[in-house]
């Protein structure tokens, strides 16, 4: 049974902003059934739930894939007015929604509104003999939206985690031979350490104040064209923190350059709407994670050789870091290394994911550091200018 939910004056929580996880990432597909292969393929994600016509659900088509405490969900509309359909036709695949766990999803919503927020959806309360999941939505940047989750009954977020059904209208999905390959053959990937929104020119600050007012993040790291620029192209970046570490969204801005920055060749491609440019996921052990990740076909960036002739000088000789790991199969991998005064880290990237620029995955493990790698920006920033050379789009 779904029911629009009244907010009353019996609603009250010290903090209504409060986040307590992430519940989910929703993308907007064109195909859910077949997307959902390809990153349990090559990313390692097990395929456990799914809501479609034979669940119920008339509108869409939904797959829950799941690794570590990520929850990643694939939606497709199943007619031609679904928003699906119709962004997947402007822009391509792409992420649409962050959604946070929250004690009561209806009071965060009404306190978001209340703080300056552009609803999406009023609360909904969905209810069955399991539980009651609430709902509600707020616009952020372009297409993006955060939803406000709670859970009570048999949909509390602890009980889906132990393998208990996500909402109503969604089913466990059958035993998959892939499952149990990813099962014996994991990729490590935990949770989702930051996501990284892509807006138009002049555009930053604004949306630095709106998650300030509305969600109450604050400022943690601010990158200028100084920082994040190389001879032909440049970005600017400010990076908004939750408060409590969950979650950290830098939102980056094009910067003047000679050539096209990667910010600007995403917004070509999206008509000017900004987005989700990538989703960064953390693991534990870099060196393991990226083996199976290339073993199973996933593209990386390709960085100089050059660039390890001068890194092991610059961490561990100027910043003073000693890195456990392998120098030779970090190397080998390509990963790039960088640090800082809390310690170190290492990440890397991939390729665009789909044939529009507009969706890539960055995979990181943090040793103590917890900035973004300012150290590798212009190596980063020269390794997409020659995709985009290759692409005709510098």
């Amino acid at each position: 049974m779904t029911t629009a939910l009244p907010i009353t004056s019996a609603m009250r929580t010290t903090d209504p902003l409060a986040l307590t996880d992430i519940d989910s990432v929703r993308m907007y597909v064109g195909n859910a059934k077949q997307a959902a292969y390809f990153y349990a393929h090559t990313f390692g994600f097990k395929i456990e739930q799914y809501s479609d016509l034979t669940t119920g659900s008339r509108s869409e088509a939904s797959y829950l894939l799941r690794q570590g405490n990520i929850r990643l969900i694939l939606t497709s509309g199943l007619h031609e007015e679904h928003p699906a359909c119709q962004e997947v036709a402007r822009f391509g695949d792409g992420v649409k929604d962050i959604a946070f766990t929250v004690r009561d999803a209806a009071l965060s919503w009404q306190q978001a509104v209340k703080n300056g927020a552009i609803s999406e959806h009023e609360p909904i309360q969905v209810t069955d003999a399991t539980g009651t999941v609430t709902t509600a939505a707020i616009r952020t940047f372009g297409r993006c939206i955060h939803t406000f989750v709670s859970r009570r009954g048999g949909y509390e977020l602890s009980k889906v985690k132990a393998g208990g059904v996500f909402m109503p209208s969604y089913a466990r999905a059958k035993e998959f031979t892939l499952n149990q390959f990813n099962i014996e053959h994991p990729c490590g990937l935990e949770c989702l350490d930051h996501c990284v929104g892509n807006v138009g020119l002049g555009e930053m600050n604004r949306w630095v104040q709106w998650y300030s007012e509305v969600l109450g993040f604050a400022l943690f790291k601010h990158f200028d064209d100084q920082d994040i620029s190389t001879e032909y192209s440049a970005l600017m970046s400010k990076v908004m923190d939750s408060g409590s570490g969950l979650i950290k969204i830098p939102i980056n801005e094009p910067a003047h350059g000679k050539r096209k920055s990667q910010v600007q060749e995403y917004l070509d491609y999206t008509k000017g709407v900004a987005g989700i440019q990538h989703l960064a996921f953390r693991c534990n052990d870099a060196l393991e994670t990226v083996t199976e990740l290339r073993r199973r076909g996933v593209d990386f960036l390709r960085l100089p050789d050059t660039y390890y002739e001068k890194v092991w000088d610059r961490v561990e000789g100027e910043l003073n870091a000693k890195v456990t790991e392998d120098h030779r199969r970090i190397k080998e991998l390509g990963i790039l290394v960088d640090a800082d005064d809390e310690g170190y880290l290492l990440q890397l990237f991939t390729m665009p994911l789909q044939d529009r620029p507009t969706l890539f995955i960055e995979v990181i493990c943090r040793r103590g550091s917890q900035s973004f790698g300012k150290g590798n920006f212009r190596a980063l920033f020269e390794s997409l200018e020659l995709e985009q050379d290759r692409r005709g789009n510098l």
